[in-house]
């Protein structure tokens, strides 16, 4: 099935001028109107190569004038992979001298749009296209890239350059295969694939490959990348797919307790055939919790009414094994999410057509903590290996004068209700005991302090804590009561903890049996006088 969101036939054209149209034979020639005379004035054309569906289409230009504009201002040809005016699919902007570089498409359908302005008029260009020619350059933050024919054979003495990079491109490129079958033999005489780590064959080789046996996954150390495939005269395969992406906006691994991030060009409209992946990875004990600060997708599909075009999940782990946190599309505002461990992986992926703004996220680690109270104290205990890196007075309840104590590898807290900053507020009808703890990251002139409501229900002596100052307060209305988790965890009192419940509890009862015993006294003496 040929399923379309967005419209092929748009061609523009100026009154009385030929140009433009849909081209679909399987390789053919188009040219700026007049060419090699000079084209109009005023002139808007727009070429739409649809080549059969699993196909691509190779575009290269053999002449290439046009009037120079710094920022392509005046005349310009556009280059789109996939429908014209969709700015997610725009390969570049082109003018003056310099010819575009042959354009390989993700998918069957290329675009080219010429426009020239009221003023100074040059030769043109003339262009060339050809469905499944292999090889040619690929720009984009992220993209596939298959053997000619996959997933069936082949071809004999084939020889294909992909170049990939350039056009904005920054940061290093990682090149992952999905698959491979190439004839194998010692030495990979026969066919091969390698990887140069350069635009060109003159750079490093970072690798010669054969066999059945997956390369592995290959970064460049800056932002181009060639790959050569050739075969000889028989025996073939199945060839290969692999996908390659930028490594500086589309893959990103943080390992910091706190930071944000977006999708790439944000706020500007994302690109479209995007797989991108941001993981963080916290240490052991931490759990992560995300806010979205912004989003804005493609919409969900009218047919199903679901995100199946433009999307953005959360899973729970580091990998897309993990459960589903959640998927959201369009315009939309989720609750924060939290992971069960230490580690989250939020993936997104766009479709061929209608990029949008993306996402801005912010992300904090919360502190592994275990918080239970007695009747008249709050008990607090981090494990130092969490926040390793912090001085004992950088973790304090309500004020700086009460900071934890080092005890057999926890910071401690022990502190009575009367005493740092805590407070007895009613909620929800049931009287407690509020204090904030404060654990402060800061490093230089860089402040970072997280803070924590501890709240204990005297009564039950029950405790919990919630995160309440992450990346930003005003969005924080979710909060997310953590203690829950925290508890089944692991968060096992020691026997000193337990024992010091159990006293404070029989202090308070024998206080009030003294207390009795002495109003009995007292009542005796009075009837006795």
């Amino acid at each position: 099935g040929c399923a379309w969101k967005g419209d092929i036939t748009s061609t523009s054209v100026s009154p009385g001028i030929k140009c433009g149209g849909v081209l679909s034979a399987p390789s053919g020639n188009f040219s700026s109107p007049n060419f090699p005379g000079p084209y109009p004035y005023e002139t808007e054309c727009t070429w739409l190569i649809v080549v059969a569906e699993g196909s691509s289409v190779l575009l290269s230009f053999n002449h290439f004038e046009l009037e120079y504009h710094a920022a392509c201002a005046y005349d310009y040809l556009q280059v789109y992979n996939g429908a014209a005016r969709d700015r997610g699919n725009l390969l570049g902007t082109f003018c003056g001298r310099s010819p575009p570089p042959p354009f390989a498409s993700a998918w069957h359908v290329m675009a080219v749009v010429f426009r020239s302005d009221r003023h100074v008029a040059k030769h043109g260009f003339t262009a060339a296209y050809q469905k499944d020619a292999c090889g040619g350059q690929l720009t984009g933050l992220s993209g596939e890239i298959t053997s000619p024919r996959y997933p069936e054979s082949y071809p004999n003495d084939a020889e294909c350059r992909w170049s990939i990079g350039g056009a904005g491109g920054s940061g290093p490129l990682t090149l992952v295969f999905a698959d491979f079958q190439v004839e194998g033999g010692q030495g990979c005489g026969f066919d091969y694939l390698a990887v140069f780590d350069g635009p060109t064959t003159a750079a490093p080789c970072l690798g010669r490959y054969c066999g059945s046996t997956h390369p592995p996954r290959t970064i460049s150390s800056a932002s181009h990348l060639l790959i050569l495939f050739k075969s000889d005269f028989n025996i073939g395969g199945r060839g290969f797919k692999a996908h390659f992406y930028s490594a500086g906006e589309c893959q990103e691994v943080f390992t910091t307790i706190k930071g944000n991030f977006s999708s790439p060009r944000y706020p500007n409209f994302y690109p479209n055939n995007l797989k991108c992946q941001w993981s963080i990875q916290l240490p052991s004990g931490y759990r992560v919790k995300v806010f979205f600060l912004d989003m804005e997708l493609e919409g969900r599909s009218s047919l199903t009414g679901g995100c199946d075009y433009d999307h953005l999940a959360a899973f729970d782990g580091g990998t897309e094994n993990g459960s589903l946190l959640g998927q959201w599309c369009g315009w939309e505002s989720p609750a924060p999410v939290i992971s069960r461990h230490n580690q989250l992986l939020l993936v997104l992926h766009t479709d061929r057509n209608i990029a949008k703004r993306g996402f801005a996220v912010a992300y904090v680690g919360v502190v592994p903590m275990n918080v239970s109270c007695t009747r008249t104290e709050f008990h607090i205990q981090i494990p130092v290996e969490s926040l390793a890196q912090l001085e004992r007075n950088r973790i304090y309840l309500g004020t700086p004068s009460c900071a934890a104590h080092v005890i057999g590898g926890n910071f401690k807290i022990h502190t009575r209700f009367d005493t740092c900053g805590t407070e007895s507020q009613k909620r929800n009808n049931t009287s407690v005991i509020v204090s904030t703890l404060y654990i402060d990251f800061s490093v230089g002139d860089q402040e970072d302090v997280h803070q924590y409501e501890v709240q204990c229900e005297p009564k039950r002596k029950e405790a919990s804590v919630t995160l309440i100052a992450g990346p930003d307060p005003s969005r924080l209305s979710q909060a997310e009561n953590l203690v829950d988790a925290q508890q089944q965890d692991g968060g096992v009192m020691d026997a000193h903890e337990i024992k010091s419940q159990d006293t404070s509890d029989i202090v308070f009862i024998s206080i009030c049996i003294l207390a009795g015993l002495l109003m009995v006294i007292a009542v005796v003496g009075l009837v006795l006088l």
